[in-house]
């Protein structure tokens, strides 16, 4: 009997490589959410010692302490289950760390949602710079598609009927229409979406001798984040991100929905390279990445309605929703990667478009 080679591995390991895109992953596994931590907490020593909040020698060991430490993983996790969230256990390491003279100024007048939210925008900022680029890619496929073979015809299809004659061209732009929208509003979003969060144990910055605005903006100067109130329990960005996400994903499930649909035998005006075989019946050949779209699509939907819901924070703080969120936007923001990614693949597979 096999077993599998780590604790880790399920039975979706064997399914991933359909469902995941390792790029955007890699930007919520633990190593460098710990940086983002350390990146979070060093600039705001640095700008509290700017403010004369905390000594600039304090400011100068948590540098230090940040560069070269490296946190006890499993405590924290340990941490986690103890106190809900990982924070906590990470502060008590870092300052057991720093000299005992400075150990207080770390973490000062700061909460674990400031640092987790920070943290959280710093990644979906990476996120939003490969997901730009995939956008671009599906378009410039398009624009290849459409010099290839847009002047074909193509009988269009209303309930899945056969309607009117068009050409190949009027089906590409119905593809690329949502993407060119989700491309203009993904750059008026990210202002908004890539904010510093930054409000304190009750969202009101208060134990930094009334300089805590002072130092929100020079702690979001320093990270390359909007300076914005504390947003602590308003989470209509993080919803309206997870709605653009879901477009997004829609888009491209848009396309692998028709071209299943013109995959069909009887059909047949579109032809792929590759394709999926049958175990059972080979003459058949399944279009397993059109598919894929229309599954991560539906994924994305569902994902997203899972932040609508964490939008409910119970007055200054949730436990709930905000773990909601946790366990939600990582998932949408990988489906998402891997519905472009598989976007751009199956565009290239195309052979032949258009009516025979």
């Amino acid at each position: 009997m096999r077993r599998c080679s780590s604790m880790h591995e399920t039975a979706t390991t064997l399914i991933s490589p359909l469902f995941d895109t390792p790029e955007i992953r890699a930007i919520f596994a633990p190593a460098p959410t710990l940086d983002r931590f350390d990146l979070f907490e060093s600039a705001l020593a640095d700008a509290q010692a700017a403010e004369g909040i905390i000594p600039v020698e304090a400011a100068e060991a948590i540098a230090q302490a940040v560069a070269s430490f490296t946190p006890d993983e499993a405590a924290l996790q340990n941490g986690l289950r103890n106190d809900g969230l990982p924070i906590p256990a990470y502060v008590a390491q870092m300052r057991a760390a720093l000299p005992p003279g400075h150990a207080a100024a770390f973490h000062k007048a700061t909460t674990s949602q400031d640092v987790m939210d920070t943290a959280l925008v710093l990644a979906l900022r990476e996120v939003n710079a490969i997901l730009t680029i995939r956008i671009d890619a599906i378009l410039a496929a398009l624009d290849h598609l459409d010099a290839r073979f847009g002047a074909a015809p193509l009988m269009a299809r209303t309930r899945m009927q056969a309607a009117l004659p068009v050409t190949v061209a009027h089906r590409l732009s119905e593809w690329r229409a949502p993407l060119t929208t989700a491309r203009r509003d993904l750059a008026a979003l990210r202002p908004t979406l890539e904010s510093l969060q930054f409000g304190g144990p009750v969202g009101d910055r208060r134990g930094m001798e009334g300089k805590g605005d002072a130092v929100a903006a020079r702690l979001a100067a320093a990270l390359d984040l909007i300076d914005a109130p504390c947003w602590h329990t308003d989470r209509s960005r993080i919803a309206s991100y997870g709605a653009w996400l879901a477009r997004l994903a829609g888009a491209t499930g848009k396309i692998g929905l028709d071209v299943t649909l013109m995959a069909q035998q009887g059909i047949g005006v579109v032809r792929l390279t590759g394709g999926g075989g049958s175990s059972a019946m080979p003459h058949k050949q399944n279009p397993v990445a059109a598919e894929a779209l229309v599954t991560l699509s539906h994924e994305a939907s569902m994902l997203a309605g899972g932040l609508q819901t964490a939008m409910l924070h119970e007055h200054e703080r949730s436990g709930i929703a905000w773990a909601l969120e946790w366990l939600t936007l990582p998932r949408l923001c990988i489906a998402v990667g891997a519905a472009t990614s598989g976007c751009v693949r199956l565009l290239a597979a195309i052979e032949s478009l258009g009516d025979p």
